[in-house]
This record gives C-alpha cells, structure tokens and sequence, in this order.
C-alpha cells in the first residue's frame, strides 16, 4: 500500500511540475528514458530494485533482470569490491549513466526509501539473514537457492516474510523454464496415472570441516573478510574461499551439503510435480549418494547423483502407473508413452535461463500476488533437503513430524536443524 501511494505522489509531481515548465517559456530536452520511451517504463512506474551480494550467480540473474523496461537496477552491496565495481557497470551500462550505488555493508542499502525490492545472491550462510533484514525494511525479496542452511533458519525466514507481507519468490528458476514445466504439468494433469515415484538428482552429499590454510587478509576495502563469513565460525582468509560457489560449498560450517544444494532446486520440482508444496517428507533413508524419502500420502521419493538418461543437471523424473516422464537442464524432456510428447509447446525460456522466472517475480512485485516459489513452498521444500541431508550425516533413518517440524525418533537429529550464529548476526 505505501509503494503505491509514494507513486501516485510522484505522479502528482510530475503533473505539477509539467504544467509549471509550460506556463515558463524556456526548452527543455529530456531523456527518452525519463518519459518512459526507448522501451523503458517511466520512472514512475519503475521498480526499483538493488542488489546483495552479485557474485557469479548473482550477475547471471541481474543480466536477466536488467533488461526488463519496467526495472531499474540502482544499488548494489557486496564485502567484495570487485564485485561491487562489476554490478555497477553492468547497471550503469543498461542506465546510460553513472549513478548506480555502492555498498560494502547491505543495511546501508537496505535503509533507502526508494528501493522496492532486492536481488539477494550472496552466499548461503548469508541468505537467511539478508532475506529477514530486507523483509524487516519492506522490500520485496528474490533470493536465490538454498534460502537457509539449516531448518531453523528456514522457520525464520518464512516468519518473517509473512509478518511483513512482503513478496517473495525464491530462485528456483526451473518452475518457469519451459522442459520443466512441461514434465510438472504432465505429472499433475493425471496422464502418468497416479504418481507414485519422484526422483531428485544430487550433488555430492558430503561436507567437510577441514581450513584452508591462512593467507595474508586483504585490505577491508578490498574483501570485508569477517564481514563475508559472517554468522559462521571465524575461519583465516584464503582466497579459494572466494572463486565461486564450487570453493565454499563443500565446507560445512559455509554452506549445508549437497542434497541441500542441488535439492533446494530437483526436490522442489519433485513436490510441485507430485502437488506436495504444501508438505515435508515424513521418513528418510539415506543412500551412499542421496537416499530415499517417504510422504505421507505414500509418494517415494528418490535423491541419487546417477543413472538419468543424460538430459542435463538438475534432472527430474516422475513416475506413475501408466507412465513416466524426465527433464534436465538441456531444455530435453522424454517420456512414456512418447506420445505425450506432442503436447509439449517449445518455449522461449529454455535451458537454465532464469529470465522468465525474474519477471514472475516483477509481477507479483505489482499484483502482490504470490510466486510460483514464494515462502512457504520454498521453506516446505527445502525442509525436505535439510533433513534428508542431516539423514544422511548420521547415516541413519529418521522420522519426521510435520507439524511439529522435528524428528521423532533421534535428539541428535533435532540438534542438527539449528546452528550457533557468530555475534552480532542471529536470527
């Protein structure tokens, strides 16, 4: 409600001001893009958006996003200055001017009145945290995958993004790429008779709690080291850490696995395909690669690094009665019967291209609708993920309750849903 009324304000201004530059008989020339040519939106009818943490992952999205006529990219936040520097130029080139912001510390971002919503693409240990405080400041949040590493985390970030009633659409991008909606769709519409079977592919699921060893610590300005680890444990700089996802992800205390990791994305397709958005698995046996999950309506759940038919990563297959049906991130889908297949319409939006999933977001950013991959099915999705992972850390089954979110049958279990949270950062 404020958004709107701030913009009906500022429609009123430019009204006024118009007329008082005509009763002045002087020329003016303004930028096409100000009157909202040159396929721009005008600017009062322009998200304003910034960014948190626009790394690898988080430039590929905001490429996505720059060139939507109805977004304009002014800030963005990052403890690397590289980084920083690079959003910059990627949003002062779409802007044709200079003005883009930047941030070391994301609070600071975070406090401008004018932005309406955030890209969040930091690392892991950092979404949770970045997700609460953004919701807290009122801004609407794609955030990408996993939104927690653990379920605690997970808990916190549903909560509040409801006490804020904010929008929020997580990154699992997949639900708008056209192979993988076509196989979901398929599986809902009762054509592979009913699902009994859904498989999930993985990452590796191990972790380990080894350092790297210490290096000299860069200049603050250069990489805020304390600052990118953050609520983890204090660790000594090396820059390994620092290219890319691949270096961090396996450390324990920086990330949650890789059933986590893949499975924030293929566990999500799974439960949107068998309509189990509204659930978590309630029994989990864990694999050398994965494991198997159970539902409570009986839907078996398979998490497995291999044995898919070569479609791409991230597959997904789902199984019923009287048919089958997979994808993967080629943009390949095949299924049986193959007749099936001619109903399958090839979208613009294909491979891995999170274009489409981004302008959802923007939309419900303006309908207040809820996304596709909103809070409560991203949480529910990735409650799964958390607790087959930590399954398959103890090696051992466990039983979970839905309703009360822990597991019945094992407190070392129950320990794993939160961890300790360096200071100041907390949930």
């Amino acid at each position: 409600m404020l958004r709107l009324t701030r913009r009906m304000d500022r429609r009123r201004f430019l009204k006024g001001a118009a007329k008082a530059c005509a009763a002045i008989a002087v020329p003016t020339i303004i930028p096409s893009s100000a009157l909202g040519l040159g396929n721009r939106a005008a600017p009062s009818e322009r998200i304003v958006l910034g960014g948190i943490g626009i790394g690898g992952r988080g430039s590929g999205v905001l490429a996505g996003m720059l060139p939507e006529p109805d977004v304009q990219f002014v800030a963005v936040a990052d403890v690397q200055k590289s980084r920083r520097d690079a959003a910059k130029a990627m949003a002062d080139a779409r802007n044709g001017n200079t003005d883009c912001a930047t941030y070391r510390d994301f609070r600071e971002l975070l406090a401008r009145p004018d932005i309406d919503a955030v890209l969040i693409a930091c690392g892991d240990r950092w979404h949770t945290i970045a997700s609460i405080h953004a919701a807290a400041a009122g801004k609407d949040i794609y955030c990408e995958k996993p939104i927690s590493i653990t379920i605690a985390e997970t808990r916190a970030m549903e909560s509040a993004v409801d006490r804020a009633g904010i929008v929020f659409q997580g990154g699992m991008q997949r639900r708008n790429v056209g192979n993988f909606v076509f196989a979901a769709n398929l599986a809902r519409s009762g054509k592979l008779g009913r699902i009994h079977t859904v498989h999930a592919h993985m990452m590796s699921p191990a972790t380990t709690q080894e350092w790297l060893p210490a290096q000299p610590e860069p200049p603050k300005e250069e990489c805020d080291w304390d600052t990118w680890l953050g609520p983890c444990p204090w660790r000594p700089y090396n820059a390994a850490y620092l290219r890319g996802c691949g270096a961090w992800i396996p450390h324990f205390d920086l990330s949650a696995g890789g059933i986590l990791g893949w499975g924030s994305h293929t566990i999500d397709l799974c439960q949107w395909a068998a309509d189990l958005e509204h659930t978590h698995a309630v029994e989990y046996e864990p694999t050398e690669d994965g494991g198997i999950a159970r539902y409570a309506n009986g839907i078996k759940l398979v998490m497995r690094m291999d044995g898919w038919m070569g479609l791409g990563t991230c597959s997904a297959r789902y199984e019923g009665d009287e048919g089958w049906v997979e994808a993967g991130d080629t943009g390949q889908v095949r299924c049986h019967p193959a007749s099936l297949l001619a109903e399958r319409k090839i979208q613009t939006v294909e491979g891995t291209n999170p274009g489409g999933h981004a302008r959802e977001f923007f939309d419900c950013v303006r309908s207040r609708r809820l996304p596709s991959a909103n809070h409560h099915v991203a949480a529910n999705s990735h409650i799964t993920s958390h607790a087959a992972q930590i399954a398959w850390w103890l090696n051992r089954p466990l039983k979970w309750d839905p309703a009360k979110y822990e597991f019945t049958n094992s407190d070392e279990a129950n320990r794993l849903r939160s961890r300790a949270m360096r200071e100041p950062w907390t949930i």
